[in-house]
């Protein structure tokens, strides 16, 4: 196997009433470590760049070929995603570098300016051939994403789909980007009322999968629920990052005469794998493993 389309994990994932990991590139290492996650758990798995990613590498296209230089080396099936691109221009980019998929996330935006760029941007993505993912209901701060209107309607969400054409949908349903503990509550029956509405309104007809985003502030068991009550495509950055981050420190800490970065870096690379390899078997429910 190889590079592959998000369009082809998402929709049989979705077909089989499991998840598929999406896990976010950092820097090269990051995307060495999905990859090797995913050979050792036969399992396929979504790289993507956000767009703070992307400015922190300055610009999209140094990250953008090597991620999908790796992914094109796997033995497994690899998927290229841009995420959170609020910017249209960076979602061109990301078509003509290759990708397979994209997000534009319009969930700042009011509804009426989030259907009218989204659509606009689909439009364009569709041309191409890309998978398309949008936002609506704002998956923001800790706080503002556990307030109780921070929530995805589903009347809404069927009318945002068919108005704007995208493929699949992030939807706020109490997760929350960034958390550095397990304890969001996600809304399970929200999760099951927003699978039905939108059953039947992709564009072929089908059913237009849903995206958690925040999912590191998400404790396995819930996930697993969330999964089984419909959700699709789970989004993880910052939970693996905490893996990436304490191994340095660990290994740093063990020998303060380190000074090549590859002899600290390589321990953290592993124990993003291990947790990423254990995180797509959990979403894929063909583990127990959970925490």
């Amino acid at each position: 196997m190889t590079l592959v389309s998000a369009r082809e994990l998402v929709r049989a994932a979705a077909s089989a009433g499991t998840g598929i990991g999406a896990f976010n590139v950092i820097h090269l290492e990051t995307a060495e470590a999905l990859v090797q996650a995913s050979e050792r758990a036969q399992l396929p798995v979504i790289l993507q760049i956000s767009q703070n990613c992307a400015d922190y590498h300055g610009g999209l296209e140094p990250i953008g070929w090597a991620t999908l230089a790796i992914a094109r080396r796997a033995t497994t099936p690899v998927a290229v995603h841009l995420d959170h691109a609020e910017r249209p221009e960076l979602v061109d980019e990301a078509i003509e570098l290759g990708f397979g998929s994209v997000m534009f996330d319009g969930g700042r935006l009011d509804y009426e300016q989030n259907v009218e760029l989204t659509a606009q941007v689909a439009a364009r993505a569709r041309t191409a051939g890309v998978f398309v993912e949008a936002e609506l209901g704002e998956v923001g701060g800790k706080d503002g994403a556990h307030a109780p209107g921070v929530r995805t309607d589903p009347d809404e969400a069927r009318a945002f789909v068919e108005a704007t054409g995208v493929d699949s949908l992030a939807v706020a349903v109490g997760s929350s980007h960034a958390m550095l503990d397990r304890s969001a509550s996600l809304d399970i029956a929200l999760i099951a009322r927003l699978k039905d509405a939108l059953r039947g309104v992709g564009r072929s007809g089908g059913d237009v999968p849903l995206v958690l985003h925040g999912s590191s502030g998400v404790a396995d068991d819930v996930i697993v629920q969330a999964v089984r009550a419909g959700m699709t495509k789970v989004n993880v950055s910052t939970h693996l990052n905490g893996f990436f981050t304490r191994a340095i420190r660990e290994k740093l800490a063990s020998d303060g005469t380190l000074v090549d970065s590859r002899k600290y870096v390589a321990p953290a690379r592993e124990a993003v794998a291990e947790e990423a390899a254990r995180m797509l078997r959990l979403f894929a429910l063909v583990s127990g493993e959970a925490r």
